[in-house]
């Protein structure tokens, strides 16, 4: 265990923690199964006792996060739009991407925002905003906001593992993945709740606008 402490003291330390931070921030925005978050989190970790340094830290991770968004985008774009237009007119699919496209309009900027803390769920949304065409000016902004929040929230919940576990970094570090883990789980089930709440009330109200009709 301790080989594995002075281990990761080591490549934290070095000034090449922050290219590794920005190759897989950047890989995760398109690989989910990429660990982005417990990058920045374990980096955080060793920020609250040296380097690497906790700004630092911050930026990279958004930075490196920004450009896998936008890849994710492009990748999208330049593919999905022509599988949208060539979808049957009546097909469920077509239906589908019609419906993204609208809540895309609608609430881009928040459903971009919100999934940027759920793996995978960050990915399929900026495929869908590129597929969609979703304006790319509109994106840079929502992204670059999404991506600073969730750069800052990660390092931190590390920053703030490794001040409580100083003497035990590896406690710092799952305690802080724990943190994210379980914050992700509740808005996640949030998500489902509301979503869940929204069909019934859509079932109980169907017969009686038909009887109105």
């Amino acid at each position: 265990m301790q080989s594995l402490l002075d281990l990761l003291r080591e490549t934290v330390a070095s000034p090449w923690v922050y290219l590794v931070i920005f190759l897989i921030t950047a890989v995760d925005a398109v690989f989910p199964a990429v660990p982005g978050e417990t990058v920045v989190v374990t980096a955080g970790v060793f920020a609250a006792t040296g380097p690497p340094s906790l700004a630092g830290v911050i930026v990279v991770a958004a930075v490196g996060a920004f450009t896998g968004d936008h890849l994710s985008y492009a990748l999208g774009r330049s593919g999905g739009s022509h599988r949208l237009a060539r979808l049957p007119m009546n097909s469920r699919r077509r239906a589908g991407s019609q419906w993204a496209r609208r809540a895309v309009d609608r609430r881009g900027g928040m459903i971009l925002a919100t999934a940027r803390y759920v793996p995978g769920g960050r990915t399929a949304v900026t495929l869908t905003m590129g597929a969609v065409r979703y304006p790319l000016r509109s994106f840079l902004g929502y992204d670059a906001l999404a991506v600073t929040t969730w750069a800052g929230y990660c390092a931190l919940l590390g920053y703030f593992g490794g001040l409580a576990f100083e003497r035990d970094p590896i406690r710092g570090v799952l305690a802080g993945i724990g943190l994210s883990v379980a914050i992700t789980g509740l808005l996640e089930a949030a998500r489902w709740t509301r979503r869940r709440i929204r069909r019934r009330a859509a079932v109980r109200a169907g017969p009686t606008g038909a009887r109105r009709r």
